[in-house]
């Protein structure tokens, strides 16, 4: 019992994360339904941070990947990415992309690796979110992301207690009994009675599959976690690296 709370001491020392401080990288559009009447213009806000904690908000550095899958294939939106600044001065990136026909549009990210010396790792988190217009088809398209959630729900149009399930791959391959990290992106209307409640914990099953009742209007992330092979560190040292596939979902209440 002595050397568990001398260990957490010093991990509270060094300032080690728990699972309250899990990271999760946002792409997180204007909505994820655009009507097909008027204004087809659609903003996505890019920040890596503590979506349940409402911060901090990390450094990112330019992504190295930004774009957009339909049906006419992947448009590269590197070039429209526009640097901003949240938190304490910490770099974030923002856009704006027009829509140009009915359909089902994958947004996804691919940061350049985050740093986390707390951890002593390279933090990789490929990101995605689905946007509606008018079209009902194409949201279960996969990027071919090297960790990717392949959504088995329609990941919009979601009511407040719709149960939310998707496959974890690698490589294209399901993962079996992947572990995910699920985030609520906090308005500041909610506290969490202890850190648990922070960052939800869910396995997948033997197939890759899980499943997640949304018990909460507005933005969920699921972060499914698995290691990569080392990369190197600033020290240019070989050093772990962790991947994750993100999925973000959005549940509106019943009224």
């Amino acid at each position: 019992m002595r050397k568990a709370i001398a260990a957490m001491a010093v991990a509270m020392a060094v300032g080690m994360p728990t699972a309250a401080q899990a990271h999760f990288q946002e792409i997180i559009p204007s909505t994820d339904i655009v009507a097909e009447a008027g204004d087809h213009t659609l903003s996505l806000d890019l920040t890596f941070t503590h979506p349940m904690e409402g911060g901090p908000v990390m450094e990112m550095a330019p992504p190295v990947r930004m774009g957009v899958l339909s049906a006419k294939g992947v448009q590269d939106l590197k070039a429209d990415l526009r640097l901003v600044k949240r938190g304490e001065d910490k770099s974030a990136y923002t856009l704006s992309h027009k829509l140009q026909a009915p359909g089902d549009y994958v947004y996804f990210v691919e940061p350049a690796p985050y740093w986390e010396p707390a951890e002593g790792k390279q933090i990789i988190h490929y990101s995605k979110v689905v946007v509606d217009m008018g079209s009902g088809s194409g949201w279960d398209r996969l990027v071919g992301l090297p960790v990717e959630i392949e959504p088995l729900t329609r990941p919009y149009g979601l009511w407040t207690g719709n149960v939310f399930r998707g496959i974890v791959r690698h490589d294209g391959k399901p993962v079996p009994f992947a572990e995910i990290e699920v985030e609520w992106r906090n308005d500041g209307s909610v506290t969490a009675p202890s850190d648990p409640f922070i960052t939800q914990v869910i396995k997948a099953d033997g197939q890759g599959q899980f499943a997640y009742g949304l018990p909460h209007a507005g933005w969920w992330g699921f972060a499914a976690l698995i290691d990569g092979k080392p990369m190197k560190g600033p020290s240019g040292k070989l050093v772990p690296t962790e991947l994750g596939g993100l999925i973000w979902v959005k549940a509106v209440d019943m009224k």
